[in-house]
């Protein structure tokens, strides 16, 4: 058994033209060490890659590619009667990081964004670079003055339901609404998805696509009782009970999301902005029409993402000069406002 904690990196030599005919040498020796790391005999830290898929060479999204990752797993991997599961992905330009769960235990794994190869731990191997050179790239951080003004901001988060940065973020916004209600109608949620077949569809799978379409249809139809069922939900995610706190109309409700409904159309909405905006990730902000960040501000706190609202009028509402706090919010369902592990930037 190998020693805990002990790095195994395999180094591939002399890519270049030759790159496609090595992967598919060394592929099934990855195959069987992803097969070993998974059932405990080897640690996670694993460097190399193995062919998932043909591929056609078109990008796909973090939604597709997660979902790739988990279920090649799942078909491959695992010991009968186990599952990985999904947590989330993060998009690093040329790949995609996905975070699975199993056995309690979370693993990183990548996946290039065609879909074709999927690595068990590190960077894929770049033959313009040296292996020895690490590259990165500075992007400026923005200023109040460089957020494009208007008469009335509207912020838009792009999220999931069940995404833990999502649920942070919309911790984040039901704390601004909470105490400067004034804000209220400049702050709009949209949800990240696609309708196939005339169903909503989620990153997460089913649960999730069925929340999104019910906080999508509460949103739309019930406005009032939007951050009342979204504050409750975020807690610990139980439906029914937000439900009912939050004084919803539960029979509307139902008829917005059924079959055939007017949900549909909403959720459409938002996945065609969704588009427009080039989102791929939960959260993703975008402040009167254009892409922004919380993090030039202070990152994932109220005050800073109240700081980046504000910078969004022309002339700013007085509730801008109140102070929220600078803590940062928790990520995942939580009953405290607080994250207890300090700062997370992480998306889904």
């Amino acid at each position: 058994m190998a020693e805990e904690g002990k790095k195994i990196t395999i180094k591939i030599p002399g890519l270049g033209s030759l790159k496609q005919r090595i992967w598919m040498l060394i592929s099934a020796v990855l195959v069987l060490l992803l097969i070993l790391m998974w059932s405990g005999v080897l640690p996670t830290t694993i460097t190399g890659g193995f062919v998932v898929s043909d591929g056609n060479g078109a990008g796909i999204d973090g939604r597709e590619a997660g979902q790739i990752a988990v279920d090649y797993i799942n078909d491959n991997l695992v010991e009968t009667g186990t599952e990985a599961t999904l947590v989330d992905v993060e998009d690093m330009s040329e790949i995609y990081k996905v975070t699975t769960s199993y056995q309690g235990q979370e693993i990183e794994i990548y996946i290039t964004n065609d879909g074709k190869w999927l690595f068990v731990s590190g960077q894929p191997l770049d033959t313009t670079v040296p292996l020895t050179t690490t590259t990165t790239t500075t992007q400026p951080t923005k200023t109040c003055e460089d957020i494009t003004k208007a008469v009335n901001a509207e912020m838009e988060a792009y999220v999931v339901s069940y995404c833990p940065y999502g649920l942070q973020m919309q911790r984040i916004l039901a704390e601004i609404v909470e105490n400067i209600p004034i804000l209220a109608e400049n702050i709009k949620v949209r949800y990240i998805g696609a309708v196939v077949d005339g169903k909503v569809t989620a990153m997460h799978g089913e649960e999730e696509a069925t929340e999104n379409l019910r906080q999508i249809c509460i949103r739309e139809e019930q406005a009032d009782k939007y951050w009342d069922y979204v504050s409750c939900f975020m807690k610990e995610g139980k439906v029914d009970s937000c439900l009912a706190e939050a004084d919803v109309d539960e029979s509307g409700l139902d008829a917005c999301m059924t079959d055939g409904g007017t949900g549909i159309g909403y959720a459409e909405e938002d996945f065609a902005l969704q588009a427009q905006y080039g989102v791929t990730g939960s959260p993703t902000m975008i402040l009167n029409g254009e892409r922004v960040s919380e993090f030039d501000f202070g990152g994932r706190t109220a005050e800073a993402v109240k700081t980046l609202l504000c910078c969004g009028f022309n002339t700013q509402p007085t509730g801008c000069s109140e102070s929220l706090t600078t803590q940062q919010a928790a990520t995942s369902f939580s009953p405290a406002y607080a994250s207890s592990s300090g700062s997370s930037d992480g998306s889904c």
